[in-house]
């Protein structure tokens, strides 16, 4: 017998940690995609209706490539599409900077398809897709800077770029234009969804997820906080650092928020900042340990500055996250100090901002089936390797849901499988 179960009596597993704030719901078609009736999961070459829930990166990637692939998909968020991290990241591609390791080949082909991606999207021009240099080089506050004679010196394997004026040592270069990209994290995740509106069909909720219903142990439908009841064949929960708010998840494994904190600026002559992505070794002048921020120039003239992060409570609604003064202090001492062109006066502070990242205590992200209940399925996790891996994850993602396995990447490491019987930590 199918039913919707309440709250108090729903499976722990199953029931989503409510509080206060109450949702607001808005159904987005696009006009132009056809309207896809019931289908029996029967027959194979009928539709299958899929709901993904997380309007980050993940999720917008596992819909896109669903209904790429076939699938009609309704997208349900609860607050903005790209709001927290996949809005808020530095958006920086690696091609094989995770080889050596479990995510290799996720972190390969997700640049490959990036690539892929930017020439079907016109990336350059939607969302700032760009290949670019990467530099590692060592700051020290109380050092002077290098007189204009010495400014663009070589400080140890390569050429420091003249607007890295301040007192930097050990220049190597760890990245070219053939192993290292970039892409504006929040226009990467809103024109594939835009995309996916008008030509896939995709449809978008905005409303809180509040429980999962069952029926012999398979997804049924998924019910908003206001009542709102969706059925679909397929269920993908890709919640991010919200995925310890649902106990589907968080009874197998946990989830928590690495709060990280960037600011972004734009100079007065954005032109003379060439498109090298910096990775620093920063020692302040008080001491203490040295802090390890990263700089990306974009292609729309801002500079995107990010670091001091550390593990805090995830608050449930993504508009409540606010950076820490002192961090935000910290980046801007920060970029004054790796260029003069950074610092006040010289450069318009446009943001200062705070986000966390899904991280989990194996270090691994979560993509597949969720044990115990048929057609539902996980993708969370990902660190601080969403945007990389955001593409990868979710073309498997539909290869898993549609074809039953997935043939771009294995994801039996992956799987949240593995923490069955393990005991999660608290």
């Amino acid at each position: 017998m199918a039913g919707t179960l309440p709250v108090s009596s729903f499976s722990p597993i199953l029931r989503y940690i409510p509080n206060s704030r109450a949702s607001t719901l808005t159904l987005i078609r696009s006009s132009s995609s056809p309207v896809t009736s019931p289908v029996s999961m029967d027959t194979p070459q009928e539709t299958r209706k899929v709901v993904v829930c997380g309007g980050g990166v993940i999720g917008v990637c596992t819909a896109y490539f669903l209904a790429k692939n076939g699938a009609a998909v309704t997208l349900v968020e609860k607050s903005a599409i790209a709001c927290a991290a996949s809005g808020k990241a530095g958006g920086f591609l690696a091609y094989d900077w995770c080889d050596g390791g479990p995510i290799s080949a996720l972190a390969r082909a997700s640049f490959n398809l990036h690539r892929s991606l930017s020439q079907e999207l016109d990336g350059p021009k939607s969302y700032g897709y760009r290949a670019l240099d990467t530099l590692s080089l060592t700051i020290s506050e109380s050092q002077k800077p290098p007189t204009p004679s010495t400014s663009s010196k070589s400080t140890g394997d390569s050429v420091v770029p003249s607007w890295v004026d301040g007192p930097v040592q050990n220049t190597r270069t760890i990245g070219n234009t053939e192993t290292t990209a970039q892409v504006h994290p929040q226009h990467f995740t809103r024109t594939l969804l835009s995309n996916a509106m008008e030509k896939y069909g995709v449809e978008v909720v905005i409303g809180k997820l509040e429980k999962l219903t069952l029926e012999g142990g398979r997804f049924q439908s998924a019910m908003l906080e206001d009542g709102q009841v969706i059925s679909a064949d397929a269920v993908v929960l890709a919640l991010g650092p919200w995925s310890g708010k649902f106990e589907a998840l968080s009874s197998l494994f946990r989830v928590y928020g690495l709060k990280a904190h960037s600011i972004v600026l734009e100079p007065k002559e954005p032109e003379a900042i060439t498109p090298h992505a910096l990775f620093l070794g920063y020692y302040p002048a008080q001491g203490g340990r040295p802090i390890d921020p990263e700089m990306y120039p974009r292609p729309t003239g801002e500079v995107y500055l990010c670091g001091m992060s550390a593990v805090e409570e995830v608050p449930e609604d993504p508009e409540e996250i606010t950076p820490n003064p002192e961090s935000i202090s910290v980046l801007k001492r920060v970029a004054k100090t790796v260029s003069s062109r950074l610092g006040e006066g010289e450069a318009e502070l446009k943001a200062e901002q705070a986000c966390f990242l899904p991280c989990t205590d194996d270090d691994l992200p979560v993509i597949g089936k969720l044990p115990g209940v048929s057609e539902c399925y996980v993708a969370t996790g990902h660190s601080c390797w969403g945007i990389l891996n955001g593409p990868a994850t979710g073309a498997a993602m539909a290869e898993l849901i549609l074809d039953g396995e997935s043939a771009i990447v294995d994801l039996n490491r992956f799987s949240p499988a593995r923490f069955v019987g393990r005991g999660r930590n608290r």
